[in-house]
């Protein structure tokens, strides 16, 4: 029997099958096509991506209302059609689950107003296979309440509470029976859940994990997180995210680098977000070969030392080959994107958070100094600022020319620099510093200088004096225009 193939070349909503299904003879699609034609044509109609929380899973429910015959092939190939259930708070959970057939469950609610609903369908917790609840704390923990038998089913968890002052959601050691086999992903945010590395050591096929916003009552040790991670080869995606920068490691607890490492083979992505010595104790534990993006962010701090994270970053392949960079200040952040040219395969990023600009720019000296390993491969540089208010002005002039230059030295491979308008102005007046032995003390191996236009005459002369002296000392440097707003760089 050959196949019938929609006129359509994507899935379609339900209103879009609605009308495809009215255009056709009804006749002939009740009663003359066969049951295995039927089925490939709901087949096709009822694809639902597998990260979707509302209620179009539900799709397959226009077809089992057309009549009994279609009822029948669809409640016949429940798998085959991903037959699911969608319930949120204002869904009648207590009359309507006793109608449909036992399928999986979907749970959804972004401001819970009916704890009874949720609770409802919580306690079907062999069916659940996703939950997606965002309330505030006393109400998640009531809902929650009801989770504390194991969900054998889930796949999907994603909690999250709303910034308030009557503390911080607490998940008991008891939630999900503490354990998960099937969980692919989760995602907390501001949730205190001690029991949670004991739940990921279960979760053995976790493809992402985002943990935001971990409260400091909620800090748990590195060592805890990387012997939590171990056990999942499938991790694609790690998310980090402290709330405070009190939630760092006690330096009586360090232990010194191992010797063997555990390993994380599907990892691709990396966000952290915390202090130093968190991030450092972490990547002196693991290795992740196939890791394709590293973003960071440090809380300020007096001193950015990572030894560890030079290292882990050395031993990451796609780290290694990295050609590009941009230094970028903006108000609250200072950062330094290192990323390829042309295949856009691998991205290292790390920022600061940061409001005073002098910080600023002595953190990224220090970061390009202490937290990065010696790029061999790297060309270019661009050094520019992202818009600012008219309340954050920042003061650059304020900032001593030495601290530029610091900012330049590591980058003794760059051939291109590129220079905004603005930190034009700052450094140039920092390179005309470099006379005599100091000539190539700087940017030894540059060959192109690309400014912003329009430059007012004295940094014009400033360049030029610094071309010459350059070109006297050891090669020719060639100065150019950076039309930024047609070749803006983006990280």
């Amino acid at each position: 029997m050959p196949v019938i193939k929609s006129p359509y070349h994507t899935p379609a909503p339900p209103s879009t099958l609605h009308h495809f299904l009215a255009d056709l003879d009804q006749e002939i699609l009740i009663n003359i096509l066969p049951d295995d034609v039927l089925l490939e044509v709901f087949d096709f109609y009822v694809v639902v991506d597998e990260d979707v929380f509302d209620n179009s899973v539900e799709v397959w429910q226009t077809l089992v209302h057309v009549c009994r015959r279609w009822r029948s092939v669809v409640f016949g190939s429940p798998r085959r059609l991903n037959l699911r259930l969608f319930y949120t708070e204002k869904t009648p959970a207590r009359d309507t689950l006793d109608i449909w057939p036992s399928l999986p469950l979907l749970i959804r609610s972004d401001h819970i107003t009916n704890v009874d609903n949720i609770i409802a369908v919580l306690k079907c917790n062999q069916r659940v296979v996703k939950i997606k609840l965002f309330a505030n704390n006393s109400d998640l923990e009531n809902v929650l309440a009801a989770a504390m038998q194991p969900f054998t089913a889930l796949t999907h968890l994603e909690l999250g509470t709303f910034r308030s002052r009557d503390g911080t959601a607490i998940l008991p050691d008891s939630f999900l029976g503490g354990s998960a086999p099937r969980l692919q992903k989760l995602r907390l945010r501001g949730i205190l859940f001690p029991g949670l590395p004991k739940l990921l050591l279960s979760a053995t096929h976790l493809v992402r994990i985002d943990l935001w916003d971990i409260p400091h009552s909620g800090y748990f040790s590195s060592e805890a997180m990387v012997t939590a991670l171990s056990a999942s080869i499938s991790l694609e995606n790690l998310w980090l995210q402290f709330e405070s920068p009190r939630s760092r490691p006690d330096p009586a607890s360090r232990r010194p680098p191992p010797l063997t490492f555990s390993v994380l083979p599907a990892l691709t992505t990396f966000h952290f977000k915390g202090v130093t010595e968190y991030l450092d104790d972490i990547v002196a534990h693991i290795n992740a070969p196939r890791l394709n993006k590293l973003d960071v962010t440090f809380f300020n701090q007096i001193v950015f030392d990572t030894p560890q994270l030079i290292q882990f970053i050395s031993r990451t392949p796609t780290l290694e080959t990295l050609e590009k960079a941009l230094v970028v200040f903006e108000f609250g952040t200072a950062c330094v994107n290192l990323s390829s040219k042309t295949s856009g395969y691998g991205k290292l990023n790390v920022a600061i958070s940061c409001v005073e600009f002098d910080w600023q720019v002595s953190s990224m000296e220090q970061v390009c100094t202490l937290c990065l390993p010696p790029l061999s491969t790297l060309e270019d540089v661009y050094i520019y600022e992202r818009s600012y208010s008219q309340e954050s002005q920042p003061i650059w002039q304020d900032i001593e020319n030495t601290l530029w230059l610091e900012l330049l030295q590591p980058f003794t491979t760059v051939k291109n620099l590129y220079l905004s308008k603005e930190f034009a102005l700052r450094i140039v007046p920092a390179l005309q510093e470099l006379i005599g032995g100091r000539t190539t003390e700087v940017l030894p191996s540059l060959q192109n200088i690309f400014l912003e236009e329009p430059q007012p005459p004295k940094i014009r002369y400033g360049i030029q004096q610094f071309v010459t002296t350059r070109q006297v000392t050891s090669h020719r440097i060639a100065v150019s225009q950076w039309d930024r707003d047609r070749s803006r760089p983006e990280y």
